[in-house]
């Protein structure tokens, strides 16, 4: 509420435990945010990358097996329809180099059974290179018949597929150009898959031939495609999740703190101005009132001339003790004992004390007292608001003005007042530093008025709210918790019989 004239009272020094402990603070919410967003985005990269490998060894290893139990079990139905003997394999009949070595077995039967077998081999689905490698790593037949007879004494892949006596070995890559046994009959499109699927003697004891498979399995890339997708979309979207919500979580925390740092800064200037206050505030009342009285006494036999000077003596008497009467309830402790408080009979109270004030300021007041339900408060402190808020809005209008009053309830279990002037108003610069302890736009005010009214506000779960407006008015908005049911019936009585 703007006053006469503007006196800006600089706060007192910040006490130097609270320079020491919150001058250089550690910013949580930022360091919160740089170091969780690397390693979330780290363990999510980790994770997705390790889920997307098990998906594809597991989607390839999965279809290499299918392969090779396809072969094999085309093998063993070859055997069985040539009428061969079933204690022989199918890896026994591909090598036609080593006829000679089965006499038990009829060459027109191992012919044909190799034949057919190779045929299936030959029209497997998405095949793009099928070769039958002897013990000795020579190329007994392909579907490039430029390989047939070739040699591969040195490729690793291939010793050691003759060496595991695995059902299969699979390998998932692009085409090597430094691997010459890669002579594909086509480009593939995308990546491609390797099988190496073992041929083995009637007593599996021993790697005969090895069949050499590469193909392109369009469903299956696309499927892992699809899973690559799923898979990083859900790590991206559950990383992002989890870093908004302890970012929420972390934020909250760090208002929270920053909130309390605040209110500890400030107890602890109220205590250490408390300390000094008290003393002196103590030590000026007795002699501020031997003044006054002594001034009293001379006014009665001082002369027409000296009565105006000394009652100006009384009056700054009276202003330096109203100084100090406001500085101890400001800075004594308060009680948290809430009680029931009827707002409309306090306002009606205040209203009684400020009404030769009122008559003499020429304002006009506007309240029109209703029934409405108590608040929680103390009913000394709701007397201290009232008298600091109407004192205000009263000099804030010294040639008159209007001063409404109203009580609504804006949400169940609150009771809003709002007090509004048409006083001079304030700058916005001045409404940011209204509620601190010690500024003051008056003409010899102390600046402790609208803190104590947010101290005690605050105190019994409420809020006070200040706009104003230049050359326009003050609106003051005060919103109380209502009471309990138990409460109301006892205070409501208490007041009203």
């Amino acid at each position: 509420m703007q006053l006469s004239e503007q006196q800006k009272v600089p706060a007192p020094p910040m006490p130097a435990a609270a320079r020491k402990g919150w001058g250089g603070q550690f910013n949580l919410l930022r360091w919160f945010s740089l170091a969780s967003f690397f390693i979330i985005a780290a363990v999510a990269l980790g994770l997705g990358y390790i889920s997307t490998r098990f998906v594809v060894t597991e989607s390839i290893e999965r279809d290499a097996l299918l392969t090779a139990q396809f072969i094999q079990s085309i093998g063993d139905a070859e055997i069985r329809h040539a009428s061969i003997n079933p204690n022989r394999t199918m890896g026994e009949m591909l090598d036609p180099r080593i006829d000679h070595a089965y006499p038990d077995v009829d060459p027109g039967s191992r012919a044909a059974a190799r034949l057919e077998f190779l045929d299936h081999v030959e029209h497997l689905p998405d095949i793009l290179l099928a070769t039958v490698f002897a013990l000795d790593r020579t190329v007994i037949w392909s579907t490039n018949p430029a390989m047939i007879g070739m040699r591969f004494e040195d490729d690793e892949e291939l010793d050691e597929s003759f060496e595991m006596k695995v059902p299969v070995s699979s390998s998932y890559h692009k085409i090597d150009e430094e691997r010459p046994e890669q002579m594909l009959l086509r480009e593939p499109q995308l990546l491609f898959i390797e099988n190496y699927i073992p041929m083995f003697n009637a007593d599996k004891s021993k790697v005969i031939a090895m069949v050499e498979i590469y193909k392109e399995p369009a469903d299956l890339v696309e499927r892992i495609e699809r899973g690559f997708k799923s898979i990083w979309i859900a790590t991206l979207l559950g990383g992002a999740a989890i870093y908004l919500a302890l970012f929420w979580i972390v934020r909250r925390a760090a208002t929270l703190l920053q909130s309390q740092q605040k209110q500890l800064i400030s107890n602890e200037t109220f205590v250490a101005l408390g300390e000094m206050s008290s003393a002196v505030a103590h030590s000026l009342r007795n002699p501020l009132a031997t003044i006054r009285s002594s001034a009293e006494l001379a006014q009665e036999v001082a002369s027409q001339g000296a009565q105006k000077n000394i009652g100006d003596i009384i009056n700054q008497v009276d202003r330096m003790s109203r100084w100090v009467r406001e500085l101890l309830v400001s800075l004594r402790p308060m009680n948290d004992d809430s009680e029931s408080v009827d707002l409309v009979l306090a306002i009606d109270d205040a209203l009684s004390a400020f009404d030769p004030l009122i008559r003499r300021s020429n304002v006009e007041v506007r309240f029109t007292p209703q029934s409405f339900p108590p608040v929680v408060s103390q009913q000394v402190l709701l007397t201290q608001i009232l008298n600091s808020l109407f004192a205000n809005a009263l000099e804030a209008m010294p040639k008159g003005g209007v001063l409404s009053v109203d009580i609504d309830s804006p949400e169940p279990g609150q009771l809003a007042m709002t007090l509004t002037d048409t006083g001079k108003g304030m700058t916005k610069q001045q409404q940011q530093m209204v509620f601190k302890p010690f500024f003051t736009t008056k003409q010899g005010g102390l600046g402790v008025g609208l803190a104590l009214v947010k101290r005690i506000m605050e105190r019994f779960q409420g809020s006070v709210v200040l706009t104003s407006q230049e050359q326009e008015g003050t609106r003051v908005c005060l919103t109380f918790k209502v009471a309990t049911g138990g409460e109301y019936g006892a205070q409501h009585t208490a007041g009203r019989g």
